[in-house]
């Protein structure tokens, strides 16, 4: 048996034998019941406000919500009786503004993601490394964004760099520390079998410890992904136009409620799906990952 073909066999658990049961899906009843208390919660969304019993500034109705979102990716009259026509809202469609700041999260997260797994495999494997680096990794990780955003914008200004790099210290760590659990929850047992069969430190590499520890580098992009996301908004505070983040803070700066409903709307269900499509593609990468 060659090395490559005895690590892949030692790298596989039982549980990824082709008589392992499928994952349970959803089936319809499930989402009968999450379609019922969405459709429950928005007819009790628009009672409140329809009985009047918070004030249109702090709760708009549905239907002044939905009116904000239609407004804000079609072009329209300036205000009533005036001929002037713009589009959208701050000049761009809302669609631009969740575009552009998709682009920000994917060129910080990318970033975040070579970097994080680089470190976290040398950190991983190299006890040295892991020793000086990690009191500083845990740092970085503690940090909240919102402390050091006055700093990156001293040092790259208040253009998209600043921004990229917020989101990328922002991501950076759970990936980092996300790769280096993984690489350290390998059995050692599966090391010394291929080792004992003559591997390689590199074979070894590309076929235990890689594959074996992907589960948890998704896992940790997931999270990466979703803390990045919810930092959008501290990252386009300033100058974020275009940007979802930078509409809803100046949207609430000029009391548009209705807006501001619309882009967090807009950002939880673009969260949702960023999720969905990560989950998505660690399905395909390692598709042995949560079968028993």
């Amino acid at each position: 048996m060659s090395t490559t073909v005895a690590a892949e066999a030692v790298t596989r658990s039982p549980t990824a034998s082709a008589t392992s049961p499928r994952r349970r899906r959803r089936g319809p009843g499930s989402l009968a019941v999450r379609l019922g208390v969405f459709a429950a919660l928005l007819l009790l969304w628009w009672a409140v406000t329809a009985a009047g019993l918070v004030e249109p500034l702090f709760l708009p109705g549905p239907a002044a919500v939905w009116h904000a979102f239609v407004r804000a990716n079609t072009c329209h009259p300036i205000s009533a009786g005036v001929e002037r026509v713009v589009c959208g809202e701050q000049n761009y469609f809302l669609w631009e503004h969740l575009l552009a700041s998709l682009q920000r999260i994917a060129a910080g997260v990318s970033a975040a993601v070579v970097v994080g797994i680089a470190l976290g495999f040398l950190m991983g494997t190299v006890r040295p490394v892991a020793t000086v680096v990690e009191p500083y990794l845990n740092f970085l990780r503690s940090l909240p964004p919102l402390g050091y955003i006055g700093l990156l914008i001293v040092w790259f200004g208040i253009g998209d760099a600043s921004k990229t790099w917020l989101l990328f210290l922002a991501a950076f760590p759970p990936v980092a520390m996300a790769t280096i659990a993984g690489v350290r929850g390998i059995r050692a047992t599966r090391i010394h079998a291929v080792q004992s069969l003559g591997a390689s430190r590199w074979q070894v590499l590309r076929h235990v410890v890689l594959p074996s520890s992907l589960p948890a580098i998704v896992d940790g992009v997931r999270i990466a992904v979703g803390f990045a996301w919810t930092t959008v908004v501290a990252a386009e505070l300033n100058n974020g136009i275009p940007g979802i983040g930078g509409l809803a803070y100046i949207a609430g700066t000029q009391l548009q409620t209705p807006l501001v409903i619309a882009c967090v709307i807009v950002i939880g269900l673009a969260a949702i799906a960023l999720d969905a499509l990560i989950r998505g593609v660690g399905d395909l990468l390692v598709p042995w990952h949560g079968k028993a």
